[in-house]
């Protein structure tokens, strides 16, 4: 069986912790513990999220001068090298050593049409007082919005189309080798009209670019890990419920929040569609138990009538 796993933030820095080597490092061992079992048992793909990591480099490139700082789409390159190292790393210290691991830089396209791109809403970096975002935004030509209270940058993040390197993955899969690949969203790139190929100022979604690769890939399993248990229906209401199992159509009927589940949820409705596999979602820790439908939520064509948690 073939198992995509987009391993979410938490993966590498949880709520609150310093963004530190050492903090990441067992961020990922962690993660690594969670998806060995799988890695023993299925051919397996691993995405991960970037965002802390974009920030940082973001926040870094902000001492250059603005015509000096380094685009997003190279800032991603860079963390999907740095992440990805972190992950072989600690896989390979848990798997025997003919079970190998490859990280592999990832392009994806976008449109260059995407109306993503005339209403930036992707946060990234820092928050900023009013009056810092403001003169940053002017001295920088940024974007910014509320966040909170505070302000943060916000960059356009179009729908992936396509993954340039979709052969080589599967070159790479068959060989029986772990591919870590479209880490962040990928490297956002557009196609000018003479063929040539460029990077972007933008983000792609990290769930929506993992589900367009395991589409692609046509996999079995297309697994979101979170630092939530499950997905759960009227979330914070005294009467909210975690789902257990759920079909695509019932999921379609429940509104979720723009935040971080509503890209999850249109993640896996769109890979269940179209493939027929299965879709979860829930904790890190619970990555075996989730394929095994025995935790988080389980999104599958079969499923006749919802069934919630205990």
């Amino acid at each position: 069986m073939l198992v995509v796993v987009a391993l979410g933030g938490n993966a590498l820095l949880r709520r609150g912790e310093p963004l530190t080597a050492e903090n990441q490092h067992r961020n990922v061992r962690i993660a690594a513990e969670a998806l060995a079992p799988i890695a023993l048992e299925h051919d397996l793909v691993i995405s991960h999220g970037n965002g802390p990591q974009v920030g940082l480099l973001a926040l870094q490139g902000a001492a250059y001068k603005p015509d000096e700082a380094y685009p997003l789409d190279i800032l991603d390159a860079e963390t999907e090298g740095m992440i990805g190292y972190m992950i072989e790393q600690e896989l390979g210290n848990l798997l025997p050593g003919e079970r190998r691991c490859a990280t592999l830089l990832t392009q994806i396209e976008v449109d260059p049409q995407d109306p993503a791109f005339k209403d930036p809403t992707k946060p990234i970096g820092p928050v900023y007082s009013k009056e810092d975002a403001l003169r940053l935004a002017g001295e920088r030509g940024w974007t910014i919005a509320p966040d909170g209270e505070l302000y943060r940058r916000v960059v356009p993040s179009p729908r992936p189309k396509s993954i340039f390197e979709l052969g080589v993955i599967e070159l790479l899969i068959s060989q029986g080798i772990i591919v870590i690949c479209a880490g962040g969203g990928g490297i956002p790139t557009v196609r000018l009209e003479e063929g040539r190929l460029i990077g972007v100022e933008a983000v792609i979604d990290k769930d929506l670019a993992s589900s367009l690769l395991a589409r692609e890939l046509k996999a079995d399993a297309f697994i979101m890990l979170t630092d939530v248990d499950a997905i759960w229906k009227e979330w914070g209401e005294p009467h909210a419920k975690a789902i257990r199992r759920i079909s695509p159509e019932n999921l379609h009927g429940i509104p979720f929040a723009a935040g971080s589940m509503r890209p999850k949820v249109e993640a896996a409705i769109e890979f269940v569609e179209a493939t027929g596999g299965i879709a979860g979602i829930g904790r890190m820790e619970d990555a075996e138990a989730i394929l095994r439908g025995e935790a988080g939520t389980v999104i599958a064509r079969d499923v006749s009538d919802v069934a919630f948690w205990d």
